[in-house]
């Protein structure tokens, strides 16, 4: 091997047809960088299209062995799909980036330097972003909960486009729970994270795979996965509302003396049963979901199952 190699992985869903343009900017891309070698791992999670059929032409149309093809045996999230590829990486850098060509490959060089100038991490940042309004305001969502809950710097922007070196990789696939949240495991790693600007193209084919519930899914993944910041706020919150109510509960005594005749408020009491109710149950759905996970990954819940890869019975030969 004549220097170091990169491994291009990129979790697909739906790209029958964008795939192989992604593909061909990364030859194209990798042409202009001799100095190093690579690879690219695209894993299928679970499309309900032919994607895995346009991987499998893709591997056997090629005179290499560049190129890895990993069917997952259902749909495990984006973020399990990752940690398959991150599992089948060899690099000594690792690219994460889109199979919709949204995110540039032909710009995979800034993020290298990037990490040749002494980053552990390297995120891709948009100056222009051209999702639709509704992954812009998840993306959002999601940008607050990694700083409030895992610590994230505010100035550090999170995108799906990234790359990190081997070290980081290494200690990333030693997490085996069922619930991966990339980013989370990246901050938890190091903290020598940069963002370099690159273009964000807009999508010409297809929608994004990510709705409402999915969303949701990361949004709850990431508040319990990494932190338990969430349990101090409900023991925090619980305090200040035992407090409240106790200085409420003294405020109607003195009324009551002091204004006997006055009515005791049945909405205010109402109000009051069925806003504490509420939090209550909050609460306890939250403690829920954090032993729900406990339980599920005890129970070695697998983070994602590979059903074959296109160097199934090639190594056997």
């Amino acid at each position: 091997m004549n220097g170091k190699l990169i491994s291009y992985v990129i979790p697909c869903y739906r790209s029958e047809v964008s795939i192989g343009g992604v593909i061909e900017e990364i030859d194209e891309t990798m042409k202009g960088m001799d100095s190093y070698e690579y690879e690219i791992i695209l894993v299928n999670d679970g499309s309900p299209d032919d994607t895995w059929g346009a991987i499998k032409k893709l591997s056997e149309g090629r005179n290499d062995d560049r190129l890895l093809g990993i069917n997952l045996a259902k749909n495990f999230g984006q973020h399990a799909a990752l940690m398959a590829g991150l599992n089948a990486s060899r690099g000594d850098y690792v690219i994460c980036l889109d199979d919709d060509g949204q995110t540039p490959a032909n710009e995979a060089g800034k993020l290298i330097k990037a990490l040749e100038d002494g980053a552990d991490a390297v995120y891709a940042r948009y100056e222009h972003k051209q999702h639709n309004l509704f992954r812009n305001f998840g993306t959002a969502m999601n940008e607050w909960m990694a700083a409030v809950m895992l610590g994230k710097p505010k100035d550090l922007y999170v995108s799906s486009y990234f790359g990190v070196k081997r070290f980081i990789v290494d200690e990333m696939i030693k997490y085996e729970s069922s619930y991966p949240y990339v980013i989370g495991l990246v901050l938890r790693t190091t903290k020598r994270i940069v963002n370099v600007d690159v273009n964000h193209r807009r999508r010409e084919i297809g929608q994004s795979g990510y709705n409402l519930a999915k969303l949701f899914g990361l949004w709850i993944n990431g508040f319990t996965a990494f932190s338990i910041k969430p349990l101090r706020i409900a023991t925090v919150s619980g305090c200040v509302f035992a407090i409240l109510g106790f200085l409420y509960g003294v405020y109607t005594i003195i009324k009551k003396f002091v204004y006997p005749i006055a009515p005791m408020g049945y909405a205010a009491l109402m109000s009051a049963v069925i806003f504490m109710g509420g939090m209550i149950m909050l609460m306890l759905g939250m403690i829920g979901e954090y032993l729900g996970r406990l339980y599920i990954s005890q129970n070695k819940n697998p983070q994602f199952v590979i059903r074959e890869t296109t160097r199934d019975g090639k190594e056997k030969e």
